[in-house]
């Protein structure tokens, strides 16, 4: 317990991969290494720094005095000479030359970088881990016949297994979107106040190769292979904006799949995991609340509503810099991926155990599906002699007795009603074998299989057992 606030994000939902990598202690080890990387491509291009310096910096990235670091931005009202003074004390012979040449922006979004693009990669095995998921899941129940729904209203059947190709789908395409955007990252480097490179002009006495050569070491040693072409003080805002908006998109396929298993969980037909001993509710002990499902919703709109802050930032830069978008990239950049990481454990935690109750799927079917059929019906009863048109008069007269009985708590009596008509001319057993529900949906178990067959690269990239999550 704490008397001080804590992020629910931080103490409920995320991994310990995505908490530590976002943690302060991870962002300055980060600034030391590009201090560091400076250090060394500076060292090797002729600059009057030596081996040993680089050395002592190297030995004490881990050594950060925080009381040294919060005394010292107290007196000069700025974190990153604060940081530049706390790493001198611990690696003195290299005090005169850490960030030279270099503006805040070189440490802090240069780290940013690299945070964000390893918190997209983790964030990439999350996913393939909820699409593998679903792919056992859709393979199992393929050919399985349930009730579709449009309008949520009910249609023509599909499969269990079908259903679940369509959550699917919007999970690759996330992926997609995940690869594009950490294909194309590119690295800050170190550029100087404006973006000019003017203190490397200086310090390389005009020599541009030295300039671009030093960026593209600090680059590779980060496993970035190139520099944005151009910039002002800071790497551009738009890299934010995609960032959040592909986190937002992953939000929105996995509101869409919960939403559909808490419509399908009313019904009784799905159910998400359900432990042993877990309480529903407090007051009605009976219950079985879709709760990971709701709480995959309820974090999805908080993540698809913080990306405008990266658009609205993006937006508003103000020429070569401005610090407005510093305090929200603070909370925004970060509570983004926690929420994204949360939102991928539920899902993967729900996909896993997914639960089909096949007999109320078979009766929830078959209520609806002699409406369904009754095109069916009318054809075969026509090949047996009868008038289109007259069938279809009592097709839809029947229909509509049997829907008042339905709306009166009766059960479908359809078919019964077609076989007391003379003029149908089938039986109601011969009704019945006309209502075999795999009749009725379509391509949908080879959809299923050449689906999975077409993600198998990407399925076998989840391969491993999940760890068990504790939700």
């Amino acid at each position: 317990m704490t008397d001080r606030y804590e992020s629910p994000l931080s103490t409920r939902y995320a991994s310990e991969y995505m908490l530590n990598l976002f943690s302060q202690d991870t962002r300055y080890r980060t600034w030391r290494k590009l201090w560091i990387s400076l250090a060394r491509a500076e060292m090797k291009l002729g600059l009057p720094i030596t081996e040993n310096q680089v050395k002592e910096m190297e030995e004490h990235i881990e050594e950060i005095d925080y009381e040294c670091v919060r005394q010292r931005e107290k007196e000069v009202r700025h974190d990153v000479m604060a940081h530049v003074y706390a790493y001198g004390k611990v690696a003195p012979s290299a005090a005169g030359i850490i960030h030279l040449g270099a503006t805040s922006c070189y440490v802090t979004d240069n780290a940013d970088i690299v945070i964000y693009r390893d918190g997209l990669l983790y964030l990439r095995g999350e996913l393939l881990k909820v699409i593998k998921n679903l792919a056992d899941f859709a393979m199992k129940y393929r050919e399985l016949p349930t009730l579709g729904y449009t309008h949520y209203q009910p249609a023509q059947p599909v499969t269990v297994g079908k259903r679940a190709t369509l959550w699917m789908q919007d999970f690759v395409s996330d992926l997609e979107e995940l690869d594009f955007v950490i294909g194309s990252m590119k690295f800050l480097g170190c550029r100087g106040t404006t973006g000019t490179e003017a203190s490397f002009m200086d310090l390389f006495e005009g020599d541009e190769s030295k300039i671009r050569s030093m960026n593209r070491m600090i680059s590779e040693d980060f496993g970035f292979e190139e520099c944005f072409s151009v910039c002002g003080q800071t790497y551009p805002r738009k890299l934010d904006s995609r960032i959040l908006n592909c986190l937002s998109s992953i939000a929105q396929s996995c509101s869409r799949m919960a939403n559909d298993i808490r419509l399908l969980q009313h019904d009784r037909q799905i159910e998400e995991p359900f432990e042993k001993n877990q309480i529903g509710s407090s007051a009605m002990a009976y219950k079985r609340n879709p709760m990971r499902s709701e709480r995959i919703c309820s974090l999805s709109r908080y993540l698809m509503s913080d990306a405008a802050n990266a658009q609205m930032t993006a937006s508003v830069q103000w020429l070569e810099r401005t610090l407005d978008d510093s305090a929200n990239r603070r909370i925004s950049m970060p509570e983004g991926f926690l929420c994204a990481d949360a939102i991928l454990r539920l899902a993967q935690n729900v996909t896993d155990g997914l639960h089909v109750n096949e007999k109320v799927v078979e009766n929830t079917l078959m209520e609806y599906l002699p409406f369904i059929a009754t095109e069916n019906l009318m054809m075969e009863a026509v090949k047996r002699g009868g008038n289109r048109q007259e069938l279809h008069e009592i097709i839809r007269k029947s229909s509509m007795e049997a829907t008042a009985v339905m709306k009166s708590g009766g059960k479908c009596d359809l078919p019964a009603r077609l076989a007391r008509e003379e003029a149908f001319g089938m039986t109601e057993e011969e009704i019945y074998e006309l209502l075999r529900p795999e009749l009725y949906t379509g391509r949908c178990a080879h959809q299923v299989e050449e689906y999975v067959k077409e993600l198998e690269p990407l399925i076998s990239e989840a391969s491993g057992e999940m760890a068990e999550i504790d939700l």
